[in-house]
């Protein structure tokens, strides 16, 4: 059945309507970043960029990177952009554009997600990659879609600790995909652990400036939560959306942070650019050997 045109809706020229893309004009493999100037700080390194476009804030380009074919997306920032990005992706590997039906045979893309975060461990030091083995969702996304996708065990642990206000979304918990997760961890330079998504910067994030918080101890709710091993380590406003949607529409995705401020400690990393900088060759280096 043909999926309507408000529904899936396309640019005049049969591009997805809020990227700009066409199918073409991806790889399989799709590093997203939530700044529009990180783009070419990625494809900076690339051996060769083949195409380029831009619409508002989502910028993308693809390329090649000692072989590898990559695409670099800027989904801008939060949750509410993520859905867009995902979904229109999706669409562009598993739908049909001419004749808007579902594809028979499903594509799997893989979403790495190169991003700055701030840890909540006081272990969690400046400048240090984090990977997050689960992205611990506050954000409700997840709730507006039938499928599930979080962790039964880890949801449930993580909902029986914390004590919040009831106004707020039920917190879940969403695995990385395995795959892509043994490609960078064990390695010296990566700390793994759970990834934090909020609604916003300062007071879903626990921070204080004139507005009271519903919730003052919500921080150290979170740096207190242990599930398998595996602490609450850093937060941010992307991960738990990227996994939930990847998981529930069959592809795969890893977020990685570098740590750019530690609120255990009260500290700011003198130098963020350097450490996004090496996050990101490390990161294209390990793909380019997979």
């Amino acid at each position: 059945m043909a999926i309507k045109d408000s529904e899936l809706i396309l640019n005049p020229d049969g591009s997805i309507y809020h990227l700009n893309l066409k199918p073409e004009n991806i790889a399989d493999t799709i590093i997203t970043v939530g700044d529009q100037d990180r783009v070419e700080k990625v494809t900076d390194f690339f051996d060769e960029v083949v195409f380029e476009t831009q619409k508002r804030e989502f910028k993308t380009q693809t390329g090649f990177y000692k072989g590898k074919k990559l695409t670099v997306i800027s989904t801008g920032i939060g949750i509410d952009n993520i859905d867009i990005v995902i979904n229109e992706l999706d669409a562009l590997a598993n739908i049909n554009l001419e004749t808007r039906e579902i594809k028979p045979n499903h594509h799997k893309l893989n979403f790495l997600r190169i991003g700055t975060s701030g840890g909540i461990q006081p272990e969690v030091g400046l400048d240090k990659f984090v990977m997050g083995k689960a992205g611990v969702g506050f954000d409700g996304l997840l709730h507006y879609y039938k499928n599930e996708a979080f962790n039964i065990k880890a949801t449930a642990r993580l909902n029986e600790h914390l004590n919040i206000s009831p106004k707020k979304p039920t917190p879940y918990i969403v695995d990385c995909d395995l795959e892509l997760a043994s490609i960078f961890e064990n390695k010296p330079q990566v700390i793994s652990g759970y990834t934090g998504t909020n609604l916003g910067f300062y007071g879903p994030q626990g921070r204080k400036l004139r507005l009271e918080l519903e919730d003052p101890d919500f921080i150290d709710q979170l740096a207190s939560f242990k599930h398998n091993d595996y602490k609450i380590t850093n937060l941010e406003m992307e991960t738990s959306a990227i996994y939930s949607l990847a998981k529930m529409l069959g592809h795969g995705a890893l977020s990685l942070n570098a740590i750019i401020a530690n609120r255990a400690n009260g500290e700011f990393s003198q130098d963020p650019k350097a450490a996004v900088k090496k996050l990101i060759k490390f990161t294209l280096d390990q793909l380019a050997l997979h």
